[in-house]
Protein backbone atom coordinates (compact mmCIF):
# COMPACT_ATOMS: atom_id res chain seq x y z
CA UNK A 1 0.00 0.00 0.00
CA UNK A 2 1.27 3.26 -0.96
CA UNK A 3 0.54 6.74 0.89
CA UNK A 4 -2.60 8.06 0.89
CA UNK A 5 -1.59 11.08 -1.40
CA UNK A 6 -2.89 10.70 -5.52
CA UNK A 7 -0.21 9.76 -7.89
CA UNK A 8 -2.82 11.49 -10.64
CA UNK A 9 -5.98 13.35 -10.17
CA UNK A 10 -8.28 14.70 -13.22
CA UNK A 11 -11.75 16.47 -12.56
CA UNK A 12 -14.61 15.43 -14.84
CA UNK A 13 -17.85 16.74 -15.61
CA UNK A 14 -21.09 14.42 -15.73
CA UNK A 15 -23.82 15.69 -17.79
CA UNK A 16 -27.20 16.61 -15.90
CA UNK A 17 -29.01 13.65 -14.12
CA UNK A 18 -25.79 11.38 -14.13
CA UNK A 19 -25.93 8.85 -11.16
CA UNK A 20 -22.19 7.56 -9.93
CA UNK A 21 -23.17 4.52 -8.05
CA UNK A 22 -25.63 2.90 -10.03
CA UNK A 23 -23.41 3.41 -13.26
CA UNK A 24 -20.53 1.82 -11.85
CA UNK A 25 -22.04 -0.73 -9.23
CA UNK A 26 -21.41 -3.11 -12.38
CA UNK A 27 -17.90 -2.84 -11.45
CA UNK A 28 -18.39 -4.20 -7.93
CA UNK A 29 -19.33 -8.28 -7.25
CA UNK A 30 -20.93 -7.77 -3.80
CA UNK A 31 -20.81 -4.67 -1.36
CA UNK A 32 -17.67 -6.95 0.20
CA UNK A 33 -15.86 -7.48 -3.54
CA UNK A 34 -12.21 -6.99 -2.58
CA UNK A 35 -11.26 -5.44 -5.15
CA UNK A 36 -13.82 -2.74 -5.88
CA UNK A 37 -16.56 -0.97 -3.38
CA UNK A 38 -18.73 2.07 -3.23
CA UNK A 39 -18.77 4.05 -0.05
CA UNK A 40 -20.36 7.19 0.95
CA UNK A 41 -20.85 7.21 -2.80
CA UNK A 42 -17.66 6.60 -4.19
CA UNK A 43 -16.30 4.02 -5.65
CA UNK A 44 -12.46 2.36 -5.58
CA UNK A 45 -11.68 0.44 -7.50
CA UNK A 46 -8.25 -1.66 -7.60
CA UNK A 47 -7.27 -3.10 -11.08
CA UNK A 48 -4.22 -4.39 -12.68
CA UNK A 49 -3.06 -1.93 -16.10
CA UNK A 50 -0.95 -1.79 -18.68
CA UNK A 51 1.39 0.44 -16.73
CA UNK A 52 0.84 -1.56 -13.28
CA UNK A 53 -1.18 -1.85 -10.30
CA UNK A 54 -3.50 1.06 -9.62
CA UNK A 55 -6.34 2.28 -7.55
CA UNK A 56 -9.03 4.81 -8.88
CA UNK A 57 -11.40 6.51 -6.77
CA UNK A 58 -14.42 8.37 -8.00
CA UNK A 59 -16.30 10.85 -6.05
CA UNK A 60 -19.06 13.67 -6.40
CA UNK A 61 -17.58 16.67 -6.00
CA UNK A 62 -20.24 20.00 -6.23
CA UNK A 63 -21.77 18.51 -9.85
CA UNK A 64 -18.77 17.23 -10.96
CA UNK A 65 -16.76 14.03 -10.37
CA UNK A 66 -13.31 13.59 -8.86
CA UNK A 67 -11.15 10.57 -9.94
CA UNK A 68 -7.80 10.17 -8.19
CA UNK A 69 -5.50 7.56 -8.59
CA UNK A 70 -2.54 5.71 -7.26
CA UNK A 71 -0.06 3.37 -7.92
CA UNK A 72 1.78 2.89 -10.86
CA UNK A 73 -0.78 2.55 -13.51
CA UNK A 74 -2.45 5.90 -11.85
CA UNK A 75 -1.69 8.14 -14.53
CA UNK A 76 -3.92 5.67 -16.95
CA UNK A 77 -7.10 4.57 -14.66
CA UNK A 78 -6.77 8.37 -14.51
CA UNK A 79 -6.50 8.94 -17.70
CA UNK A 80 -9.49 6.33 -18.93
CA UNK A 81 -11.84 7.63 -15.68
CA UNK A 82 -14.49 9.30 -17.63
CA UNK A 83 -15.37 5.68 -19.79
CA UNK A 84 -14.85 3.91 -16.18
CA UNK A 85 -17.34 6.29 -15.02
CA UNK A 86 -19.47 5.36 -17.53
CA UNK A 87 -19.16 9.16 -19.46
CA UNK A 88 -18.13 7.52 -22.81
CA UNK A 89 -21.10 5.64 -23.74
CA UNK A 90 -22.98 7.26 -25.99
CA UNK A 91 -26.64 6.77 -25.56
CA UNK A 92 -27.45 8.40 -29.46
CA UNK A 93 -30.10 7.39 -31.36
CA UNK A 94 -31.59 5.14 -28.28
CA UNK A 95 -34.13 7.90 -27.27
CA UNK A 96 -35.76 6.74 -30.84
CA UNK A 97 -35.20 3.17 -30.48
CA UNK A 98 -36.76 3.27 -26.69
CA UNK A 99 -40.20 4.92 -28.14
CA UNK A 100 -40.87 1.60 -30.07
CA UNK A 101 -42.05 0.37 -26.37
CA UNK A 102 -44.09 1.80 -23.58
CA UNK A 103 -42.17 0.51 -20.78
CA UNK A 104 -38.72 0.50 -22.59
CA UNK A 105 -39.48 4.64 -23.23
CA UNK A 106 -40.14 5.10 -19.48
CA UNK A 107 -37.32 3.52 -17.91
CA UNK A 108 -35.26 5.06 -20.50
CA UNK A 109 -36.11 8.35 -18.81
CA UNK A 110 -36.56 7.51 -15.25
CA UNK A 111 -32.61 6.27 -15.63
CA UNK A 112 -31.66 8.69 -17.81
CA UNK A 113 -28.41 9.23 -15.08
CA UNK A 114 -27.59 5.37 -15.84
CA UNK A 115 -24.42 4.66 -18.05
CA UNK A 116 -22.68 1.92 -19.04
CA UNK A 117 -19.11 1.79 -17.80
CA UNK A 118 -16.11 0.41 -20.26
CA UNK A 119 -12.82 -0.80 -18.40
CA UNK A 120 -10.93 -1.22 -21.01
CA UNK A 121 -9.80 -4.72 -19.49
CA UNK A 122 -10.44 -8.32 -20.35
CA UNK A 123 -9.53 -10.26 -17.83
CA UNK A 124 -10.73 -8.98 -14.61
CA UNK A 125 -14.67 -9.77 -16.00
CA UNK A 126 -13.01 -12.89 -17.45
CA UNK A 127 -12.65 -13.81 -13.66
CA UNK A 128 -15.79 -12.84 -12.98
CA UNK A 129 -17.87 -14.61 -15.58
CA UNK A 130 -16.24 -17.50 -15.67
CA UNK A 131 -16.64 -18.43 -11.92
CA UNK A 132 -20.29 -17.18 -12.50
CA UNK A 133 -21.06 -19.90 -15.33
CA UNK A 134 -24.33 -21.96 -14.36
CA UNK A 135 -24.14 -21.53 -10.39
CA UNK A 136 -26.03 -19.66 -8.01
CA UNK A 137 -24.94 -15.49 -7.18
CA UNK A 138 -23.72 -16.94 -3.87
CA UNK A 139 -21.31 -19.89 -5.40
CA UNK A 140 -19.98 -17.42 -7.90
CA UNK A 141 -19.14 -14.50 -5.16
CA UNK A 142 -17.08 -17.28 -3.06
CA UNK A 143 -15.26 -18.40 -5.58
CA UNK A 144 -14.53 -15.31 -6.59
CA UNK A 145 -13.53 -13.59 -3.37
CA UNK A 146 -11.54 -17.01 -2.35
CA UNK A 147 -9.62 -16.86 -5.42
CA UNK A 148 -8.73 -13.15 -4.99
CA UNK A 149 -8.11 -13.54 -1.07
CA UNK A 150 -5.59 -16.69 -2.44
CA UNK A 151 -3.41 -14.64 -4.53
CA UNK A 152 -4.04 -11.76 -2.26
CA UNK A 153 -1.37 -9.30 -3.66
CA UNK A 154 -2.55 -5.75 -1.62
CA UNK A 155 -3.39 -3.01 -3.77
CA UNK A 156 -2.03 0.98 -3.89
CA UNK A 157 -3.79 3.71 -1.84
CA UNK A 158 -4.81 4.58 0.91
CA UNK A 159 -8.50 2.02 1.33
CA UNK A 160 -7.72 -2.09 1.72
CA UNK A 161 -8.06 -3.12 -1.49
CA UNK A 162 -6.87 -6.22 -3.07
CA UNK A 163 -5.55 -6.77 -6.92
CA UNK A 164 -7.24 -8.77 -9.20
CA UNK A 165 -4.69 -11.95 -9.16
CA UNK A 166 -2.22 -12.10 -12.17
CA UNK A 167 -3.38 -13.69 -15.09
CA UNK A 168 0.46 -15.57 -15.37
CA UNK A 169 -0.48 -16.85 -11.87
CA UNK A 170 -3.60 -18.03 -12.68
CA UNK A 171 -2.61 -19.91 -15.46
CA UNK A 172 0.04 -21.89 -13.88
CA UNK A 173 -1.97 -22.31 -10.86
CA UNK A 174 -3.48 -26.06 -10.93
CA UNK A 175 -6.95 -26.64 -11.68
CA UNK A 176 -7.69 -28.73 -7.68
CA UNK A 177 -6.19 -25.38 -5.85
CA UNK A 178 -9.50 -23.95 -7.00
CA UNK A 179 -11.53 -27.06 -5.62
CA UNK A 180 -12.10 -25.59 -1.75
CA UNK A 181 -12.71 -22.14 -3.49
CA UNK A 182 -15.93 -23.95 -4.93
CA UNK A 183 -14.72 -24.55 -8.53
CA UNK A 184 -15.10 -27.73 -10.28
CA UNK A 185 -12.61 -28.59 -12.68
CA UNK A 186 -14.23 -27.37 -15.97
CA UNK A 187 -14.44 -23.69 -14.50
CA UNK A 188 -10.88 -24.15 -13.08
CA UNK A 189 -9.67 -25.08 -16.77
CA UNK A 190 -11.53 -22.56 -18.24
CA UNK A 191 -10.22 -19.70 -16.16
CA UNK A 192 -6.97 -21.26 -16.63
CA UNK A 193 -7.16 -21.51 -20.73
CA UNK A 194 -8.17 -17.79 -20.71
CA UNK A 195 -5.43 -16.63 -18.08
CA UNK A 196 -2.85 -18.29 -20.32
CA UNK A 197 -4.01 -16.39 -23.52
CA UNK A 198 -5.24 -12.73 -21.45
CA UNK A 199 -2.36 -10.80 -23.06
CA UNK A 200 -3.84 -11.47 -26.66
CA UNK A 201 -7.57 -10.78 -24.94
CA UNK A 202 -6.07 -7.06 -23.99
CA UNK A 203 -4.96 -6.56 -27.08
CA UNK A 204 -8.52 -6.55 -28.91
CA UNK A 205 -9.25 -3.68 -30.95
CA UNK A 206 -13.21 -3.41 -30.20
CA UNK A 207 -15.82 -5.81 -28.61
CA UNK A 208 -16.44 -7.73 -31.49
CA UNK A 209 -12.94 -8.95 -31.56
CA UNK A 210 -12.82 -9.35 -28.12
CA UNK A 211 -16.09 -11.73 -28.46
CA UNK A 212 -14.32 -14.00 -30.97
CA UNK A 213 -11.00 -14.32 -29.36
CA UNK A 214 -12.94 -15.43 -25.63
CA UNK A 215 -15.68 -17.76 -27.68
CA UNK A 216 -12.34 -19.16 -28.96
CA UNK A 217 -11.27 -20.45 -25.64
CA UNK A 218 -12.75 -23.82 -24.48
CA UNK A 219 -15.53 -23.17 -21.95
CA UNK A 220 -16.33 -19.66 -23.04
CA UNK A 221 -19.09 -19.23 -24.86
CA UNK A 222 -21.68 -16.25 -26.07
CA UNK A 223 -23.13 -16.01 -22.42
CA UNK A 224 -19.63 -14.81 -20.72
CA UNK A 225 -18.04 -13.48 -23.96
CA UNK A 226 -21.24 -10.86 -23.56
CA UNK A 227 -20.78 -10.67 -19.38
CA UNK A 228 -17.20 -9.33 -20.51
CA UNK A 229 -17.73 -6.91 -22.93
CA UNK A 230 -20.34 -5.31 -21.72
CA UNK A 231 -18.29 -3.90 -18.98
CA UNK A 232 -14.57 -4.04 -20.68
CA UNK A 233 -16.24 -2.37 -23.80
CA UNK A 234 -19.53 -0.61 -22.70
CA UNK A 235 -21.00 -2.49 -25.39
CA UNK A 236 -24.36 -1.35 -25.42
CA UNK A 237 -25.73 -4.11 -27.39
CA UNK A 238 -24.08 -7.65 -25.67
CA UNK A 239 -27.02 -9.18 -24.62
CA UNK A 240 -26.28 -12.71 -22.25
CA UNK A 241 -27.68 -15.58 -24.29
CA UNK A 242 -28.09 -18.17 -22.31
CA UNK A 243 -28.90 -16.72 -18.93
CA UNK A 244 -31.07 -18.84 -16.94
CA UNK A 245 -32.78 -15.48 -15.85
CA UNK A 246 -32.68 -12.61 -18.52
CA UNK A 247 -34.89 -14.80 -20.95
CA UNK A 248 -38.14 -14.94 -18.94
CA UNK A 249 -37.37 -11.42 -17.37
CA UNK A 250 -37.33 -9.92 -21.14
CA UNK A 251 -40.55 -12.00 -22.20
CA UNK A 252 -42.08 -11.09 -18.95
CA UNK A 253 -41.42 -6.86 -19.24
CA UNK A 254 -41.55 -6.56 -22.96
CA UNK A 255 -44.63 -9.01 -23.74
CA UNK A 256 -46.54 -10.39 -20.43
CA UNK A 257 -45.17 -13.69 -21.05
CA UNK A 258 -43.59 -15.54 -17.84
CA UNK A 259 -41.22 -17.50 -19.30
CA UNK A 260 -39.16 -17.33 -22.73
CA UNK A 261 -36.15 -18.78 -24.39
CA UNK A 262 -33.30 -17.29 -26.14
CA UNK A 263 -34.75 -17.02 -29.51
CA UNK A 264 -38.00 -15.02 -27.85
CA UNK A 265 -35.86 -13.19 -26.56
CA UNK A 266 -33.51 -12.03 -29.03
CA UNK A 267 -37.02 -11.11 -31.05
CA UNK A 268 -38.52 -8.99 -28.52
CA UNK A 269 -35.12 -7.43 -28.50
CA UNK A 270 -34.49 -6.62 -31.87
CA UNK A 271 -36.05 -3.40 -32.43
CA UNK A 272 -33.29 -2.38 -29.98
CA UNK A 273 -30.70 -3.64 -31.79
CA UNK A 274 -27.50 -1.73 -30.92
CA UNK A 275 -29.03 -1.09 -27.28
CA UNK A 276 -30.45 -4.19 -27.15
CA UNK A 277 -28.16 -5.42 -23.46
CA UNK A 278 -29.25 -1.65 -22.65
CA UNK A 279 -32.29 -2.53 -22.42
CA UNK A 280 -31.72 -5.67 -20.47
CA UNK A 281 -29.89 -3.36 -18.23
CA UNK A 282 -32.49 -0.79 -17.87
CA UNK A 283 -34.83 -3.77 -16.14
CA UNK A 284 -32.57 -5.23 -14.22
CA UNK A 285 -32.19 -1.40 -12.69
CA UNK A 286 -35.82 -1.36 -12.23
CA UNK A 287 -36.05 -4.64 -10.43
CA UNK A 288 -38.17 -6.17 -13.48
CA UNK A 289 -38.20 -9.45 -12.34
CA UNK A 290 -40.63 -12.44 -14.42
CA UNK A 291 -42.97 -14.70 -11.57
CA UNK A 292 -41.01 -17.33 -10.11
CA UNK A 293 -41.90 -20.97 -10.25
CA UNK A 294 -39.98 -23.78 -8.50
CA UNK A 295 -37.27 -24.23 -5.86
CA UNK A 296 -34.36 -22.15 -5.77
CA UNK A 297 -31.55 -23.41 -7.21
CA UNK A 298 -29.10 -25.30 -4.98
CA UNK A 299 -25.66 -24.22 -3.56
CA UNK A 300 -22.97 -26.58 -4.38
CA UNK A 301 -20.01 -27.58 -2.63
CA UNK A 302 -16.86 -28.93 -4.85
CA UNK A 303 -14.45 -28.27 -1.64
CA UNK A 304 -14.41 -32.57 -0.96
CA UNK A 305 -13.84 -32.93 -4.91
Amino acid sequence: MTGTDPTARRVLHPPAGYRLAPSVRALTFSPYDPCARIVAGALWWATRTPAGPATLALRPADGDLLAEGWGPGAEWVVERADAVAGLRDDLGAFADLAAAHPLVDRLAREHHGLRMPATGLVFPRVLRAVFEQKVTGKEAYRAYAATVRHFAEPAPGPVRLLLPPEPAAVAATPYWVFHPFGVEQRRADTLRRAAAVADRLERCADAAEATRRLTAVAGIGPWTAAEVVRVAYGDPDAVSVGDYHVPNTVAWALAGEPRGDDARMLALLEPFRGHRGRVCVLLEAAGIQAPKYGPRAPIRSFARY
